[in-house]
C-alpha cells in the first residue's frame, strides 16, 4: 500500500510503498529519547516528493545510519542506511505516515542500547 509521510510543518514530504503491519521500537540512545516506531522498506519503493534541501543528516556511533531530520521542525520522518544483507532502506517513522492506526500495529521491542 503506498503511504503519504511528512514532518510536522509539511516542508519534507514523501511516499512509501510498503506493508505496515508490524514495527519496532527500539531502547538505543536515539530511538528512546526520539520516540520512533520504525518499519522498514527498499529504497526504490521510498520516493521523496520535497523538502531534500531541509533535511539534516545526523550520525553517531559507527555512522552507518543516517537519522535525518527537517531542519525547521526537528521531526524525523524517516532515515536511511543499509540492510542487514547490504541492500539500500528506508526507516520509517510509522508516527508520521498518515491514515495509520498505530494502536492496530503490532510493536516488537529491540534492545539496542546492547549493540
Amino acid at each position: 500500500m503506498k503511504y503519504q509521510g511528512s514532518c510536522h510543518c509539511g516542508n519534507v514530504q514523501y511516499e512509501v510503498d510498503m506493508e505496515v503491519t508490524s514495527a519496532i521500537s527500539c531502547n538505543c540512545s536515539i530511538c528512546q529519547k526520539k520516540g520512533y516506531l520504525l518499519s522498514f522498506a527498499p529504497a526504490d519503493k521510498f520516493t521523496l516528493l520535497k523538502g531534500e534541501e531541509c533535511l539534516k543528516d545526523y550520525q553517531f556511533n559507527k555512522k552507518v545510519i543516517h537519522h535525518l531530520f527537517c531542519t525547521n521542525c526537528g521531526v524525523s520522518s524517516f532515515g536511511k542506511g543499509l540492510s542487514p544483507d547490504g541492500k539500500d532502506m528506508r526507516a520509517i517513522n510509522i508516527r508520521c505516515l498518515e491514515n495509520v492506526d498505530i494502536q492496530t500495529i503490532e510493536v516488537h521491542h529491540y534492545d539496542g542500547k546492547s549493540l
